[in-house]
């Protein structure tokens, strides 16, 4: 693979650029604006490693299927070898975005390098000792799969501690891309080296693919964290994320979307077998070209994507995607031409590229780092549950109408989920929110004596409202409920004084001191915003009184002991 230089630095090792040389690497990378994310070390170096796993990835999923064929003679249990590599993504992909939220994400990511790398070595000496069966086999290629629903949260959400956030948009193109890539090439080179030297020898590829990825990490460095707080409980953290998506419209619209998109996109490359088969009379090697051209496509797509970001809104990219590839299929449904089939199947690739990591995108733009990785796992559960459905049905489809029946359907839900974005469920600008953490959260000075566990915990604040502003200050008093249920308030409550109607009192309440310390940390600058905007209404002398309470206190008067700051409480914890 060729090395890709950062222009911004002379490279490192006693080997120098020269000023021409590296102005002409930032021109390229200036005219194609997804390159940019290339400029960092660690991001490159990650992305490489990264590739070099996924292929050695494919490459092995290609030999376990072969060596099933080799030890069964059942069909089901070939087809459970995808199946078993993919279901651990529905089925841990939450958790494992509770985890890449909660816990270091490089060392997560090394955690999982580590057992797959180890099950891989597990998985080619049974299968070079002859002791393998169909079923041990599947349990090698589950755990493999659950390795990757570990690794994958903690992939995506540590891109933005990588790359600053501007670069966020065209480094996730470029994930997709390198993921295309390997899925275009990496199923071929797979057969290649099962043919000539055995399923054994692609499970040997595959352990040694870990070894990059996890020097890389070994060698990256990220900033330690700045938060004195322990790790939210799995648990806990698990229904925070999934109150966070409920109360937050962005993201409840990207997952729309994207299980809608990811419905309806399955059906080219699930009944892209038949259509070779049946619509164009074809065998394995045009059904090879073919699905070669969906992958070439997706990686084109990749190329364009940043360009489209610069002159298209999200919204009207989403509906190029979706319409783009109801086109696509339609071509492909009622084309009796390889060579149309292949064109229509290109434009498909790049539909599916350009459409999926705008989701992508969106979700990490529109989610504050806290929760980013649960984020994205529900993204994930949701295009995957949709093309897990989908292959179903448009197979069921297939069987009973024909492939060309089926894949028409499928294009007229294409046309169906760009309507969506007419409406209430249109896709937000990526650069509308400031989702950095706000940091001016400051300890309060504490009279009693209490301990992280204490609680509930209730906040009283006090406004003075001139009647002319009730209006405004009410719908503003809207936004301020649904984001402070979403980041972990209850009981959230606006009263208002029957003797003094220029008084009101906002309540909520914490059911501990800790969670109260961690739910103001998670306030982001484009909350405070709406904070700024209600504390103008407000028609005091004074601020707004902010009073905390405790409804059952636990601790000690300050009579009979000292009081204990929060640098003390964290070290309780």
């Amino acid at each position: 693979m060729s090395r890709i230089i950062d222009p911004e630095s002379p490279s490192k090792g006693g080997f120098q650029l020269s000023t021409q040389t590296r102005r002409a690497i930032s021109i390229v990378i200036e005219r194609l604006p997804t390159l940019a994310p290339f400029r960092h070390r660690t991001f490159r170096s990650v992305w490489i490693a990264s590739l070099v796993t996924n292929f050695g990835s494919l490459i092995q999923t290609v030999g376990a299927a072969w060596m099933m064929t080799l030890i069964s003679t059942s069909a089901d249990l070939v087809a459970l070898v995808q199946s078993s590599t993919a279901l651990p993504i529905m089925l841990f992909s939450l958790i494992s975005g509770a985890i890449a939220d909660n816990f270091n994400r490089r060392r997560v990511m090394l955690v999982a390098q580590s057992f797959m790398l180890v099950v891989s070595v597990a998985l080619a000496l049974t299968a070079w000792t002859g002791l393998m069966t169909p079923w041990l086999l599947l349990t090698f290629t589950f755990l493999i799969g659950c390795g990757a629903a570990l690794n994958n949260p903690s992939w995506q959400a540590s891109v933005g501690d990588m790359v600053p956030r501007a670069d966020l948009p065209a480094a996730v193109a470029l994930n997709s891309m390198g993921f295309n890539l390997t899925r275009s090439v990496g199923p071929a080179i797979g057969g290649a080296i099962v043919a000539a030297f055995g399923a054994v020898a692609a499970f040997a590829i595959n352990a040694v693919s870990y070894l990059t990825l996890i020097f890389v990490l070994l060698r990256w460095k990220p900033p330690a964290s700045t938060s004195t707080l322990p790790p939210e409980p799995l648990g806990l953290a698990i229904i925070s994320g999934l109150r966070y998506m409920a109360m937050s419209p962005n993201i409840e619209k990207v997952l729309l979307r994207g299980f809608v998109f990811g419905f309806a996109v399955i059906s080219v490359v699930a009944l892209l077998p038949l259509v070779t088969r049946d619509l164009l009379g074809g065998g394995a090697l045009l059904y090879g070209v073919l699905f070669g051209a969906f992958g070439a496509g997706a990686v084109g797509g990749a190329f364009v994507s940043g360009t489209l970001r610069q002159r298209l809104s999200t919204e009207w990219i989403a509906r190029l995607s979706f319409t783009s590839f109801a086109l696509s299929a339609l071509i492909i449904a009622l084309s009796p031409w390889p060579w149309l089939t292949f064109t229509a199947l290109m434009v498909g690739g790049a539909c599916w590229v350009i459409a999926l990591s705008m989701f992508n995108i969106t979700v990490q733009m529109s989610t504050p780092r806290w929760v980013v990785g649960r984020a994205l796992s529900l993204y994930q559960m949701a295009t995957f549950g949709g093309m897990a459905l989908g292959s179903w049905i448009w197979g069921l489809a297939a069987e009973a109408y024909g492939p060309d029946t089926a894949l028409q359907l499928a294009a007229l839900v294409m046309i169906g989920g760009a309507l969506l974005g007419l409406g209430r469920f249109a896709l937000p600008a990526l650069a509308s929110l400031n989702l950095d953490p706000l940091n001016r959260w400051r300890e309060p000075h504490l009279e009693l004596d209490i301990t992280p566990r204490s609680g509930p915990v209730k906040i009283m604040i006090e406004y003075e409202i001139d009647e002319k502003d009730t209006r405004e200050f009410l719908e503003m008093m809207a936004e301020r409920r649904r984001i402070r249920k979403r980041d972990g308030a209850r009981r959230w409550s606006l009263t208002r004084d029957l003797e003094h109607p220029r008084h009101w009192i906002e309540a909520y309440h914490l059911p501990t001191w800790m969670e109260y310390v961690r739910y103001n940390l998670r306030l982001t600058h484009a909350d405070a915003i709406v904070g700024e905007q209600i504390r103008k209404l407000h028609a005091g002398e004074n601020p707004p009184i902010v009073r905390r309470m405790i409804e059952r206190p636990t601790g000690r008067h300050p009579l009979d002991g000292q009081p204990k700051g929060m640098a003390d409480l964290h070290q309780q914890s």
